[in-house]
């Protein structure tokens, strides 16, 4: 699962980079100084990014057999302004706190 969650952190980040690029320079040039082109190039940027996140967080929730709203509200991370950065965390920690329970045993003998 060491995989799927760095995947997941990568993609997380880079969305939500692109995500407040796109709110807070994109955005402003956009409509106070009618210049379109961060918000045209960025905002293409962050749809297929998106895109990808989505994948990455389905991967993610189902290796760690998360419920359906836990995937759900992760997914909808990358959709407001840092969120998705407080998100990354929040699943960081969760996966952490779970991953003694899921440590295989060793068998004695």
């Amino acid at each position: 699962m060491g995989g799927a969650l760095t995947r997941y952190r990568v993609i997380a980040w880079i969305v939500g980079v692109a995500l407040v690029v796109l709110v807070l320079i994109g955005m402003p040039l956009k409509y106070g100084f009618d210049s379109p082109t961060v918000v045209a190039v960025v905002g293409t940027a962050h749809g297929w990014l998106y895109m990808i996140y989505l994948a990455l967080t389905f991967d993610l929730s189902r290796r760690a057999d998360w419920p359906l709203k836990r995937m759900l509200l992760v997914m909808l991370a990358g959709t407001v302004p840092f969120v998705s950065f407080y998100a990354e965390r929040r699943v960081s920690h969760w996966l952490a706190a779970e991953q003694p329970a899921r440590a295989p045993q060793p068998v004695a003998g």
